[in-house]
């Protein structure tokens, strides 16, 4: 009898250095599925779009007005025996226009989707002075002036809520549609507008050399925006509303704007020089209108899907350090974590998003973002702990983490200095990873979580 031992073979464990390479190809690995919530927002956010256009459709959706202008109609005798009599509308704006808009707002809604409706009073002062008209008549024009019209315009007339009226010389008439031109386009490219025209006949008001002014009075509803073109040579716009989250956009800004909880007053001044279109000209002239529009946009303070599409920009760093945590865990307590729990932990992660969504749509953002992330620190936190076997690790892992989804809820909400503070915030991680690593030798190997010595064999 004798007694020797046979090296049996052992599974060699992983280096630290190779395990940290693994880790962060599994956090890459797991940005792949964010794709599918992401397309998941896209399609919530697409659902909200048709929600939006239905509700629209019925309400007159986006509104842009046109104030009191003359049109006048004209003629171009034919220059040859054969020849085509030339016919058009020629376009004389007020040389001053003044407006004032009151609108009074709604949120309708259709299952979890609201979209902001409003109802508009608009009153539109103009005055006219035709010295000098036509100055930009086409060569050979003749303007019928027993024809001549004034007309006030809207992008969509289904909004209409009552008659819209116009009074000059104490004379109050109801506009109809325009006789002499149904409507006009304004802007160009891929997506130009058409403004319906309604007007009345001025008998004997409109004539070469006269000065008159004009009131008109609408009262229209419409969703999300509400926007008045700049129709004077000088043009005065001033606007007042319950919205306490108006958005002030168009090719002017208001000189003057206040908003607070209760609505908002804004004021519009856009001088001739200013405007970029002239005085008077053929109905083509109306599209450069576009560029002088003064709008007002009924936004809500926090769009949910657009908040968490936000959220998702970050997905790689949020994983990033999840998985650097666990990894100093790992190698500071010498307890080994398989591949397959760090999956577990980004498929948490990933779950979180989803939470998110579905609370977001339903309370806000920002409940939506406390209530998910505070289950969802929860959970990891205490699956640190039964990992490593260790309150300790997740009492750790609980503070750690909460300043982590705190640090991502600023970054959504910082905007501008987002860059700045996510860049300092991975600049400490990564830092602090460093320092608690410093000591570990990268070619040893991870503890091998209790692997049993070699047998002996006896022959």
């Amino acid at each position: 009898m004798f007694q020797t031992s046979f090296p049996m073979p052992v599974r060699k464990s992983r280096s630290m250095g190779l395990k940290l390479i693994v880790v962060c190809t599994l956090a890459l690995l797991m940005t792949i599925p964010s794709f599918f919530v992401s397309s998941l927002v896209d399609e919530r956010t697409g659902r909200e779009a048709d929600v939006v256009r239905e509700i629209s459709g019925h309400v007159g959706g986006q509104q842009t007005f046109l104030g009191p202008t003359l049109a006048v109609p004209y003629s171009i005798p034919p220059r040859t025996k054969n020849g085509t009599t030339e016919r058009g509308v020629y376009l004389v704006f007020p040389a001053n226009a003044n407006t004032v808009v009151k609108t009074t707002t709604e949120e309708r809604k259709r299952s979890l989707f609201k979209v902001p409706v409003f109802t508009a009073d608009l009153k539109f002062d103009a005055t006219f002075d035709l010295a000098g008209v036509p100055a930009a008549a086409p060569t050979g024009a003749v303007l019928d002036w027993d024809r001549a019209e004034i007309v006030v315009g809207v992008t969509d007339a289904r909004g209409a809520v009552a008659d819209a009226t116009l009074t000059t010389g104490g004379k109050t008439a109801t506009l109809a549609p325009a006789q002499i031109a149904s409507d006009l386009t304004i802007g160009g490219g891929e997506s130009p507008q058409r403004i319906t025209l309604f007007g009345t006949r001025l008998d004997g008001v409109a004539k070469p050399g006269a000065q008159f002014s004009v009131t008109s009075a609408l009262k229209f509803s419409g969703a999300q925006r509400i926007a008045v073109l700049a129709y004077g040579k000088t043009t005065h716009v001033a606007a007042s509303g319950d919205w306490a989250s108006p958005g002030f956009d168009g090719g002017f800004l208001p000189v003057n704007r206040t908003v607070t909880d209760n609505g908002f007053t804004a004021e519009w001044w856009v001088p001739f020089i200013a405007r970029g279109v002239r005085a008077e000209g053929l109905d083509d002239v109306a599209r450069r209108l576009d560029a002088t529009a003064l709008g007002i946009s009924f936004v809500e303070v926090a769009d949910p899907y657009q908040s968490v599409d936000r959220s998702l920009k970050y997905v790689l760093l949020f994983l990033a350090l999840l998985f650097l945590t666990y990894f100093v865990f790992e190698v500071t307590t010498g307890k080994r974590v398989h591949p397959a729990q760090y999956i577990l932990v980004g498929g948490a992660q990933l779950i979180f998003y989803l939470l998110l969504l579905s609370l977001a749509e339903r309370i806000g953002f920002d409940w939506g973002f406390l209530i998910a992330g505070a289950a969802t620190v929860a959970l990891l936190s205490a699956n640190a702990g039964w990992v490593f076997v260790s309150r300790l690790q997740g009492f750790r892992a609980l503070g750690i983490f909460s300043l982590l989804y705190t640090l991502i809820y600023l970054l959504l909400r910082l905007e501008d200095n987002a860059l700045l503070v996510g860049a300092i915030a991975s600049f400490v991680a990564i830092t602090a990873a460093m320092y608690f690593t410093r000591r570990i030798d990268w070619y040893s190997s991870l503890p091998s979580s209790g692997t049993p010595p070699p047998p002996k064999v006896e022959v």
